[in-house]
C-alpha cells in the first residue's frame, strides 16, 4: 500500500532521474520537488508535483513547515550544498527521517582536507598530500615535492576549486589564486596539496547506512566540454556504465580496500554516514586511490545507473532502509547490460549561453530516458534555464548499441544553439582500438610523428579561449578553413586594409626553458597590433601559428590564452591559426610562433601625416613593460657571460626572478592610442621594436626632417640599467637594439602636446615629452646619454 510522501530537494538532472525511479515505487504515495524543472513539473511523472520553494539555507524552515504540513515522511536532498549546511538535522529535529549524511558527516565533501585527514587516518589510499592554511608554507612544499601537483580548495566551490599546474611557476600561481586573490571565496581559506595521479578515473556510487555499504555499477564521467577530453571543465557532459575496466577483482578491492573502511571508520569516529557516498577513484599503477569523496548522487552518473537497477528494486525501500539503519533487510538487484547518458547544454556553457528557448521532445525508443536539468516551464512551453539543459539515456545489452540508442535519443531532443559531446564512452572502446592497432602492419601519420587526433583536440581545447575575443564583425569561431570578418559591422565609411605579420624571436628560449608559455602569446599579439595602430588602423582580426616537432597539448593552449588575452587587450578577434606538427625540424620542447593581424584605417586617417610633419613638432614617448620582444640574443648572451639562470633572482628586481621578469609581456597600446587618433591630434606613431629608438623614429619622417630626442627625459629601467652594465654594451649599441623603456612614440603638434600627455596618463600609460623636430636628415638623434648606465 501507498504510504510514503516524499520530498525530493533540487533542480537538476539527477533529481529528475531520483523522482522517474521513486516514482515506479509502490510505498510511494506522493512525491514533492522543491523546486524541481520542467521535466518533474511537466506531469509525465504521475506522483510528482513540483513545490516553489528553493534548497538554500534561508529555504530550510520553509521546508521543513512544508514536509510537516503535508505528511511527508522521507526527504532526498539530491544536491550537496543543503547537505553540507545542514538539513539533515533541520528534518530529524522533526522526527522526519533523510536519505542523506549529517552536517558532520557532509565534511566529507564540504572539507577536502577533512577528508584528507581521514583517509590519512584510516589508511585509505589516496594520494600523497599536505594541507594548508598559510601561503608560504604551501608553496615551500611545492617547491620540495619532485612530482606535479594538485592544488584543491578545501570547501565547496561548485566544482571548479581544483586546480592541475603542470609546472612548478604554475603550482605557484594556482596557490596565488586560491589563496590571496580568493577565486573560490572561503573555500579557498585552506588548500589541499597532493600529489597528481594519473590513470583511468571511476565512479563508484554506493548505498550506505552507517554499517552496511552497497555499491552500484561502476560509471565513468566526461568532465570537458570538448570531445577527447578537451576544453573547460563541466558538471558533466556524459557517463556510461559499468565500465569494461571495472573488472569483478578491482571492484572486490575497492570495496575491502576503500568503501568499507571508509563507512567503518566514519562510525568509529562518531560520524556515522547515511545516504549516498559517491566516490571518485583514479586507478594508478600501484592500485586505486581516492580523489575524492561526494555525499549525494552524481550527475550525470544517477541518470546512467539508475535506469540499470531491476524493476522490482524499489529505491523508496532502499532509502527508507539506509536512513533507519537497515539497509542489509533490503535487496538491490541491478539487471544485465549497459547504460549510457548524453549531456545536451546551452550554446556557449560553461562560459556564458541563452536561456528561455523552447526545448521540443520527440518520442524515443523503449528503454531510452529524457532526463531535464536546466529547464522550467513558461506559457505551457519546456524552455532552457540553465547551462547543462537536459540529457539522452539508453540501456542496451552491449555498450556499443546504448551509445547508439542515447545518441539517437539526441535527436529527439531539440532547441536553439544545443550542444552535445559525439565520443561519449570513447575511453571504453579505447583499448580494444589500441590491440587492433598492436596487430597491424601498417604505417600511420601518427607513426610518422604528427597525430591530427592532438591536432584535433587541441583545437577543441582552444575554442572556448577564443570565443572569449569575440567583437563585432567577428563571431571568433575556429575549426573551418579560413575565418571570416564583416567590415560593414565595424561602422567603417571608406576603410583600407592594413596588414602585420611577425614573431616574438629568441624571447621564446626563456618561455620554452621555464615552461611558461601564456605570455609569449601576448607578446605575439602585442608586436602586431602596435604596427597596425602607428599607422592609425584598428586591429579587427588575428590570427597565429604555432609550429613544434610533436604537439603538446598543454603548451599549445598556454600560448593560445595568452593569444586571446592579447586579443582583449587590443580589441581584436582571434578568427584562426595553424598548428604545424613538423618532427625532424623541431626538436624536443623546441617551437616557433607567428602571427598576423589585419586593421582597418579610415582612407583620410591613414598615419604619419607627413605633410603635416614641421620643424618644432613635439616628441612624446610611451613607457614600455622592459625589453617587449626585441634584442633576447643579446639579453641572453649578457646573461650568459654573467653566469646567471633564469630561476636566480632578478638583480635589477629582486622581487622576481630573471626568467620571469624577462618574460614580462610587449605593452599593448591600442587601446590608449586610438580615441587620441580619432581626435586627429596624432601626426605620426612609431613604434619601437628591433632598432631601437634611432632606426625605428625615422621610419614616420620625410626626408628633411630629424628627431632629436633627450636621453635624460625618462627615468631608464633597471632592467636596461644592469644589461648594460653586465655587458658593458656600448650605448650606440643597446640604443639600436634595445627599447631602453620606450616602447612607442607619438609626435604632436605643440599646442596640442599636453593634452595628449593628459589623455595618455589618464589611459594609464606613463608618458613623457622626450625631443623634437628639427630641421636636418632623416634621422634621430639621441643626446644626454651618459646617465644610462
Amino acid at each position: 500500500m501507498a504510504s510514503l510522501n516524499i520530498l525530493l530537494i533540487g533542480n537538476g538532472g539527477r533529481e529528475h532521474a531520483l523522482a522517474w525511479k521513486l516514482n515506479q515505487s509502490k510505498l510511494v504515495n506522493k512525491i514533492y520537488v522543491a523546486p524541481g524543472n520542467g521535466g518533474t513539473g511537466n506531469g509525465q511523472l504521475s506522483k510528482v508535483e513540483n513545490i516553489a520553494i528553493g534548497s538554500s539555507k534561508q529555504d530550510f524552515e520553509k521546508l521543513v513547515e512544508f514536509a510537516v504540513k503535508n505528511d511527508v515522511n522521507l526527504v532526498v536532498p539530491g544536491p550537496e550544498q543543503p547537505l553540507v549546511e545542514g538539513i539533515e538535522g533541520y528534518f530529524r529535529k522533526v522526527g522526519i527521517p533523510v536519505f542523506g549524511p549529517s552536517e558532520k558527516a557532509a565534511r566529507m565533501e564540504g572539507s577536502k582536507t577533512f577528508s584528507k585527514d581521514f583517509m590519512a587516518k584510516h589508511k585509505i589510499p589516496t594520494a600523497e598530500f599536505e594541507n594548508f592554511t598559510d601561503f608560504d608554507k604551501a608553496k615551500a612544499y611545492v617547491e620540495s615535492v619532485n612530482h606535479n601537483v594538485v592544488i584543491k580548495a578545501s570547501g565547496l566551490a561548485a566544482g571548479k576549486g581544483v586546480l592541475m599546474p603542470t609546472t612548478k611557476e604554475e603550482a605557484y600561481k594556482a596557490l596565488e589564486q586560491v589563496m590571496k586573490d580568493k577565486e573560490f571565496g572561503d573555500a579557498g581559506d585552506e588548500v589541499v596539496v597532493e600529489e597528481c595521479l594519473e590513470g583511468d578515473e571511476l565512479s563508484i556510487l554506493a548505498f550506505s547506512d552507517g554499517y552496511t555499504v552497497i555499491d552500484l555499477p561502476a560509471a565513468q564521467d566526461h568532465k570537458r566540454i570538448g570531445e577527447a577530453d578537451t576544453g573547460l571543465n563541466t558538471g558533466g557532459m556524459g557517463a556510461y556504465s559499468p565500465t569494461p575496466i571495472a573488472t569483478p577483482e578491482l571492484i572486490d578491492e575497492i570495496r575491502e580496500t576503500i568503501l568499507k573502511p571508509t563507512v567503518t571508520g566514519m562510525r568509529r569516529d562518531g560520524i556515522p554516514f547515511v545516504g549516498m557516498l559517491f566516490t571518485g577513484i583514479m586507478l594508478t599503477k600501484t592500485g586505486p586511490k581516492v580523489l575524492e569523496y561526494n555525499v549525494r548522487f552524481g550527475d550525470p552518473e544517477t541518470q546512467t545507473v539508475l535506469p540499470l537497477l531491476s524493476e522490482d528494486t524499489d529505491l523508496a525501500e532502499v532509502f527508507l532502509a539506509c536512513a533507519e539503519h537497515r539497509l542489509d533487510s533490503v535487496t538491490l538487484k541491478v539487471n544485465p547490460g549497459f547504460a549510457t547518458t548524453v549531456v545536451l547544454s546551452a550554446g556557449g556553457y560553461p562560459s556564458s549561453y541563452e536561456k528561455g528557448d523552447e526545448i521540443t521532445v520527440g518520442e524515443v525508443a523503449k528503454d531510452t530516458f529524457v532526463f531535464h536539468a536546466g529547464t522550467s516551464t513558461k506559457d505551457g512551453k519546456i524552455v532552457t534555464s540553465g547551462g547543462r539543459v537536459i540529457a539522452s539515456s539508453a540501456v542496451a545489452p552491449t555498450l556499443k548499441e546504448a551509445v547508439q540508442k542515447a545518441y539517437e535519443g539526441v535527436e529527439k531532443i531539440q532547441f536553439k544553439n544545443r550542444y552535445f559531446r559525439r565520443d561519449i564512452a570513447h575511453r571504453a572502446f579505447r583499448d580494444a582500438s589500441k590491440s587492433s592497432a598492436a596487430n597491424s602492419t601498417s604505417i600511420t601519420y601518427e607513426q610518422a610523428g604528427v597525430s591530427v587526433d592532438q591536432g584535433n583536440k587541441f583545437v577543441e581545447e582552444i575554442k572556448a579561449k577564443v570565443k572569449s575575443t569575440r567583437r563585432p564583425g567577428a563571431d571568433a569561431d575556429i575549426g573551418g578553413f579560413g575565418g571570416l570578418f564583416d567590415l560593414k559591422a565595424t561602422g567603417f565609411r571608406d576603410p583600407l586594409l592594413v596588414g602585420a605579420t611577425d614573431g616574438v624571436g629568441t624571447k621564446l628560449k626563456i618561455a620554452q626553458t621555464l615552461g611558461i608559455h601564456d605570455t609569449v602569446g601576448i607578446d605575439l599579439v602585442g608586436m602586431n597590433v602596435n604596427d597596425l595602430v602607428v599607422q592609425g588602423a584598428e586591429p579587427l582580426i588575428f590570427l597565429d601559428y604555432f609550429a613544434s616537432g610533436k604537439l603538446n597539448i598543454e603548451t599549445a593552449a598556454a600560448f593560445v590564452s595568452g593569444v586571446a588575452e592579447g586579443c582583449i587587450q587590443a580589441g581584436c578577434a582571434l578568427v584562426g591559426g595553424e598548428t604545424a606538427e613538423m618532427p625532424g625540424l623541431y626538436h624536443g620542447d623546441d617551437y616557433d610562433v607567428n602571427g598576423t593581424s589585419i586593421g582597418a584605417v579610415e582612407r583620410d586617417a591613414i598615419l604619419p601625416r607627413l605633410d603635416d610633419l614641421a620643424v618644432g613638432d613635439v616628441v612624446l614617448g610611451i613607457a614600455s613593460h622592459g625589453p617587449h620582444s626585441n634584442g633576447f640574443s643579446l639579453i641572453r648572451k649578457i646573461l650568459e657571460v654573467s653566469k646567471l639562470q633564469y630561476t636566480d633572482k632578478a638583480p635589477w628586481d629582486p622581487s622576481t626572478t630573471v626568467g620571469k621578469s624577462l618574460l614580462t609581456p610587449t605593452r599593448i597600446y591600442v587601446k590608449s592610442l586610438l580615441p587620441i587618433i580619432k581626435q586627429k591630434k596624432i601626426i605620426a606613431l612609431a613604434h619601437i621594436t628591433g632598432g631601437g629608438l634611432v632606426e625605428n623614429v625615422p621610419r614616420v619622417l620625410p626626408k628633411h626632417l630629424n628627431a632629436e630626442i633627450d636621453g635624460s627625459s625618462w627615468e631608464i629601467p633597471a632592467v636596461f640599467q644592469w644589461l648594460g652594465k653586465a655587458g658593458n654594451v656600448p650605448v650606440s649599441d643597446i640604443s639600436k637594439t634595445l627599447n631602453m623603456g620606450i616602447g612607442m612614440v607619438v609626435i604632436v603638434k605643440k599646442e596640442d602636446a599636453a593634452s595628449v600627455l593628459s589623455q595618455l596618463n589618464e589611459a594609464g600609460e606613463k608618458a613623457y615629452s622626450i625631443g623634437s623636430i628639427v630641421s636636418g636628415e632623416q634621422k634621430c638623434v639621441l643626446k644626454n646619454t651618459s646617465n644610462w648606465y
